[in-house]
């Protein structure tokens, strides 16, 4: 089969299902549920979702680890299974899980892992993935000696060793020390400047919000929102407008019982509202009329969280 236009997008995936059989311990289980995900390249694409929403089994059908039960998948438009080689060539995955060889050196592991993949000795970048990671003083120092935080980077490093344009981080800064995240991303942003399409599944839904430009939620193993990271905000046009009054009250004005008001332990005044129905200047107005002074208001946004939680949980 002839290569694929490099405008193939960096995922393709069409009516992707899987169920796993039944065991002796468990019933069969419809892990996904004809799942349609289309993922551009140069983007950094967030893949979020609840515990057993079937985030990993997808990453793992990408990864050729897990087989799916029909559909589609393509990689850089490389069918997995038609095109299983050129397709693993382009992707690379850094698990959730911290499994390597102790007994190898970091320089070793990368070296190791840049032979399955054919990677010529001439091309191989060993040193500089390593440096890259802060881990060139470890260079010959056995797995085992390395802090968690220095295991996790290493495994990016084996998921970059033939180069993919393609990469997928699942759960990289879980357990991981503030520091070492921060380092983390400005690698990966570096990664993304240079071309590579990340996509990124996160517990962490600050980091998605901070980093991807577009996100994708999976819940009960079905794509329940797929967008642009602005409009996924903007789904919920909920403000909360957050007084803090010049004396304490005691209690909630009864005035105020007309608004989906509420008075936090700390004294301040929370009310809520939707921005294309409600008016600012109203609802200053009845608090000016149930006699309370500001002395500092602001308003809050709804995040991902707030998003997150409405079509997931709150579904």
């Amino acid at each position: 089969m002839s290569a694929p236009e490099n405008t193939a997008p960096a995922i393709e995936i069409k009516g992707l299902t899987k169920t796993y059989k039944k065991t002796r311990k468990a019933p069969a289980k419809q892990a996904l549920k004809g799942v349609d995900l289309t993922i551009e390249r140069g983007s950094i694409f967030g893949l979020l979702g609840p515990n057993g929403a079937g985030k990993s089994t997808l990453i793992n059908i990408l990864a050729g680890l897990v087989t799916k039960s029909s559909g589609t998948a393509k990689i850089c438009g490389y069918d997995i299974e038609s095109q299983m080689r050129q397709a693993r060539g382009s992707i690379g995955v850094v698990p959730q899980e911290i499994a390597m060889d102790v007994y190898f050196t970091p320089y070793q592991a990368l070296e190791l892992q840049a032979g399955y993949y054919g990677v010529p000795k001439s091309e191989r970048r060993s040193d500089e993935i390593l440096a890259a990671l802060g881990l060139a003083d470890k260079r010959d120092a056995y797995v085992r000696q390395l802090s968690g935080g220095m295991k996790r980077r290493l495994l990016i490093g084996k998921a970059l060793v033939h180069n993919p344009p393609v990469l997928i981080l699942d759960e990289p800064t879980a357990g991981v020390d503030i520091e070492l995240r921060r380092q983390l991303w400005e690698y990966v942003e570096e990664l993304h400047q240079r071309g590579t399409t990340i996509i990124l599944t996160t517990h962490y839904l600050e980091e998605a919000e901070a980093l991807c430009d577009r996100i994708a939620i999976i819940h009960d193993g079905q794509i329940v929102a797929n967008e642009n990271k602005t409009d996924m905000l903007a789904r919920l046009d909920k403000r909360t407008l957050v007084i803090t009054p010049r004396e304490t009250l005691s209690a909630l004005p009864a005035t105020l019982s007309g608004l989906d008001a509420e008075l936090a332990s700390n004294g301040t005044l929370s009310i809520s509202y939707r921005s294309g129905t409600d008016s600012i200047s109203d609802m200053l107005s009845q608090v000016k009329t149930a006699g309370i002074s500001i002395a500092d208001l602001r308003t809050e946004e709804p995040d991902l969280e707030d998003v997150f939680m409405a079509l997931t949980y709150n579904s």
